[in-house]
């Protein structure tokens, strides 16, 4: 871990990572790939030590109150926040100045801020997104090693369903030949109706994307845990950036029927204007990111 001084924080589209880098050890994780430009190992977090006083001043200057996100690029409740606090630094000015706040993340440490984003959704709104990749906590230990299993998740979901605060699952990737089958996502979606999730994001389809520098460590933790897989990606799939699932057919269909059995949102546009429009507690509009 190492600390810099940032320049600035908030995003165009209102977005902050206050880390760069992650400690979850997810195999397959995006944010390793080259093109990020990371110069520095990728569990070697770099905080942005001066995160709060960056989003205050920067909210101090918006004319009007919209939603902030974060947890896109890395994931804001990682093992160095439960003694850092930025995030939690960051979402009590989100609440001072009024704003919406839309967080991703896969830990539990985010019900230590259950509380006070339920007082950010009482007074606008708060979203909670939680990422489920696969049903077995067994499975998941594997490709996810170093966070909290899927189990204690669907646990989150429900506490934050208990406080009101509205949820979405990121049910991405699916990896091929390990998780890609009819029973994970029969079993995540009706977890997630079990617990009032709002809306379920696949992006229309089931697989991974792989590029340069995450593809190589993927492969290696392919070797490592699943001896014999890195061979059929690489005759099927090649150097492909997407990788599609050979079962895609057949779990689009299960996901949309046991989804429209629970009320879930699927279509990946209207989740995303349901996470990002903000509205007073008065129910007016103000803004879209």
């Amino acid at each position: 871990m190492h600390f810099v001084q940032a320049k600035s924080l908030l995003s165009p589209k209102n977005g902050i990572n206050i880390y760069r880098g992650c400690t979850h050890g997810c195999i397959y994780c995006d944010s390793r790939s080259e093109c990020y430009q990371m110069k520095h190992d990728f569990e070697d977090i770099e905080v942005k030590e001066n995160a709060p006083i960056l989003l205050e001043q920067e909210l101090k200057r918006k004319r009007h109150a919209c939603m902030i996100g974060t947890g896109a690029m890395c994931d804001p409740y990682m093992h160095c926040e439960e003694k850092l606090c930025l995030t939690r630094k960051c979402l009590e000015i989100i609440n001072k100045y009024g704003f919406g706040v839309s967080v991703q993340t896969k830990s539990d440490l985010i019900l230590r801020d259950r509380e006070l984003l339920a007082e950010i959704n009482g007074k606008g709104k708060a979203v909670v997104n939680m990422t489920i990749t696969t049903f077995d906590d067994k499975l998941c230990k594997i490709i996810e090693p170093r966070v909290c299993p899927s189990s204690r998740r669907f646990e989150v979901l429900k506490r934050f369903q208990e406080s009101g605060v509205p949820t979405i699952v990121w049910l991405t990737p699916i990896l091929p030949f390990i998780n890609d089958t009819e029973e994970n996502i029969a079993d995540i979606v009706k977890g997630c109706g079990e617990c009032g999730v709002k809306g379920i994001i696949t992006f229309g389809g089931f697989g991974v994307t792989l590029r340069k520098g995450d593809r190589e460590y993927f492969y290696r933790c392919l070797d490592s845990d699943f001896p014999g897989i890195k061979e059929k990606y690489v005759n099927r799939y090649g150097f492909n950036y997407e990788l599609p699932s050979d079962n895609n057919g057949k779990l689009i269909g299960v996901f949309l029927k046991l989804c429209r059995k629970y009320g879930i949102m699927t279509d990946a546009d209207e989740i995303f204007r349901y996470m990002f429009g903000f509205e007073e507690a008065a129910g007016k509009q103000l803004s879209f990111l």
